[in-house]
């Protein structure tokens, strides 16, 4: 066909080449094309070509690579925490790193390939065109297919099946890897573990499960403090022997109308400064401890079945919003009301912690507690009901 009808019919669409529905397609849409001009010709493949390739092949196979390394970082590498001094410290302060520094150049070094194909393999044009509101009609759709066509036929991307393998299991790669680490978010909560001070893993458990009387793992129920957090840090990252950041509670260090997050403090952890960190960092384990002034502590209405969890005018409630899972670290003493900031739910402190103003629609679970022979507060067991919001399994 040598000339282009400029108002073909969709038979004439239909006959046309892609060249021929290029030309179209630019004169449809007023461009101007002042200036067009190949790469590298058809047909020869020349040493410099060959050389432009293998550049861009390489930095697409770097960036697959680096990609393909962050996985295997992700999955691999020590991810557990150490302390200084301990064995594999320093794999584990390069674990974040590595993460950063994989997928940093493979992201990096896919762009360099980028760029050098567009510079060494896209057709050098310059084109001028003038633009126009309005929706595309059928000659406007056909022709800028036929464009999309020949740019994927003039890149020559087609027939370098090396270079474009490279560059499709860069993008795969670095598309996984941003998925990858969703994976660390995905976890059975039924998949039980060994229970320790935060609980086995399982979302009926905490660290106050120690002092159950029917563990799920069957052991005996240990002794378990009501441990006050101290603050303590010691910069070296050496706390001495013996020394820990919990301690224990006396019954009367708690002042009339005061209140106090509280942490389970096994007896064989005393002194043990790693495992106060993990109580601390349980996320179930805080717990508000509060002592009424005698008035307020007359008018308290217990909840049924808990009418003996309180030792005297001290109670100890989860600190755990039963909406979100937020910290009610909030306490207004006038109106005895526990405040979670993040939604502005209200639990009455006075009546079993139950909810009265907000989203929350279950009680904060209330702890038993005792006092042992050295007058150490103590829990007195376990929660009764799980801890935090709603899931399937609860009955509360």
């Amino acid at each position: 066909m040598s000339e282009t009808p400029k108002n073909p019919s969709p038979a004439d669409l239909d006959r046309m080449t892609d060249a021929e529905l290029v030309r179209l397609g630019t004169q449809l849409d007023e461009v101007d094309i002042r200036f067009r001009e190949n790469r590298w010709p058809d047909g020869v493949t020349s040493r410099s070509e060959k050389r432009a390739a293998r550049v861009v092949t390489i930095w697409f196979a770097l960036s697959a690579v680096l990609a393909l390394a962050f996985a295997v970082v992700y999955i691999a590498w020590p991810w557990e925490y150490r302390g200084q001094g301990e064995d594999g410290y320093w794999l584990y302060m390069l674990y974040t790193p590595l993460l950063g520094l994989t997928i940093g150049l493979s992201i990096l070094f896919l762009g360099f390939g980028a760029v050098q194909f567009t510079k060494k393999f896209i057709p050098e044009e310059i084109s001028v065109q003038t633009r126009h509101d309005g929706p595309s009609e059928e000659i406007d759709r056909r022709t800028i297919v036929a464009g999309l066509n020949d740019s994927w036929k003039t890149s020559t991307l087609g027939r370098r099946k090396v270079m474009g393998g490279f560059l499709g299991a860069s993008v795969a790669l670095i598309g996984l890897s941003a998925i990858l680490p969703l994976g660390g978010m995905i976890k059975n909560p039924w998949r039980r573990g060994e229970l320790n001070i935060a609980g086995d893993g399982t979302l009926h458990t905490t660290g106050w499960t120690l002092a159950s009387d029917t563990r799920p793992d069957g052991l005996p129920a240990e002794k378990v403090y009501l441990g006050r957090d101290t603050g303590k840090v010691y910069p070296d990252g050496h706390p001495p022997a013996g020394e820990g950041r919990l301690e224990r509670i006396h019954v009367e260090d708690l002042s009339a109308g005061g209140l106090e997050s509280v942490f389970p403090l096994p007896a064989s952890a005393l002194g043990d400064f790693e495992e106060h960190m993990h109580s601390i960092h349980g996320v179930r384990n805080s717990v508000m401890l509060i002592r009424f002034r005698p008035a307020d502590a007359a008018r308290v209405i217990k909840r049924k079945g808990q009418e003996n969890f309180n030792y005297g005018d001290l109670y100890a409630y989860s600190k755990i919003c039963t909406h979100l899972a937020c910290p009610t670290s909030l306490y207004e003493q006038q109106t005895h009301r526990f405040l979670c900031p993040c939604h502005q739910s209200q639990f009455d402190a006075l009546e079993y912690a139950k909810p009265i103003f907000g989203p929350a629609a279950r009680a904060l679970p209330q702890l038993p507690i005792a006092v042992d022979s050295e007058g150490y507060l103590v829990a007195n067991g376990d929660f009764i009901e799980p801890v935090g919001p709603a899931f399937w399994e609860r009955r509360s």
